[in-house]
């Protein structure tokens, strides 16, 4: 059984003291397939030497976080540029619009949200989008830009059922993680109404760790309860669910 972790920090300051013990704790679990979002261009060192170290199970991506896009964005999306044109990635992202920490830098936010989906086109590359409290701002964008060249994933989904039907609309498959686990976390209510054929697994390690680790901090290792509570809303086997969800992300990250 392969299972993929379609979004997970593993570069993070969190994991300094443990990452590769931390790593191959999920490896023996069978998560073998990490993809790695972008944050900045200061954490571009580290994510090409978490590859160098793990060649064979992390996949790198570029981009600019939304809550980055500060008063230097320009040089922020230069540096996407110039590694574009440098060496392969696998997607680009994690890139869109954040409400909830800064809502001066929306317009900066959301012209660097484009600039980004069009640098994606222009490689056929997927987009990793982060939504938080802006599915109306993200969802105006992707209106814009929509078509056969635009897909990817929409990151840590936690909208409605009708939201995640527009995402979908888009090409985006929906990135479930933990709060699928939570008891308030709402998306594990229509899941089930939501074809597996449009999910992949996340962790977004170091963050939103699953129930029972809930608060603590998150690894790759616990997707693990992410595929468990899937395979209890579909009623599916977890092999089933960690077989589609991987073949899913192959469909869009080409790999």
């Amino acid at each position: 059984m392969i299972i993929t972790d379609t979004h997970t920090h593993l570069y993070s300051e969190a994991f300094d003291d443990d990452r590769h013990e931390m790593i191959n704790r999920a490896i023996d679990l069978g998560v073998s397939r990490f993809f790695i979002p972008a944050i900045d261009s200061t954490y571009t060192e580290s994510m090409l030497l978490l590859e160098q170290d793990f060649p064979n199970h992390v996949f790198l991506m570029t981009g600019l976080h939304p809550t980055h896009v500060q008063k230097n964005y320009e040089a922020e999306l230069k540096h996407v540029e110039e590694m574009l044109a440098a060496r392969h990635f696998y997607a680009v992202g994690e890139i869109g619009i954040d409400l909830y920490w800064e809502k001066s830098t929306l317009e900066i936010q959301k012209i660097a949200f484009k600039r980004q989906i069009q640098l994606a086109k222009h490689y056929k590359l997927p987009i990793v989008i982060h939504c938080r409290e802006a599915f109306d701002e993200i969802f105006e964008v992707l209106e814009e830009e929509k078509g056969d060249d635009l897909f990817g994933v929409f990151h840590c989904f936690t909208g409605t059922l009708e939201q995640a039907h527009q995402a979908i609309s888009y090409n985006m498959k929906l990135g479930i993680g933990g709060v699928a686990t939570f008891k308030n976390g709402k998306i594990d209510q229509f899941l089930k109404d939501i074809d597996l054929k449009h999910i992949v697994l996340e962790t977004d390690a170091p963050y939103l760790a699953p129930v029972p680790y809930r608060g603590k901090r998150n690894e790759s290792a616990y997707i693990i309860k992410v595929l468990e509570k899937l395979s209890y809303i579909y009623d599916r086997s977890e092999e089933e669910i960690a077989n589609i969800t991987t073949q899913n992300s192959k469909d869009i990250f080409g790999i």
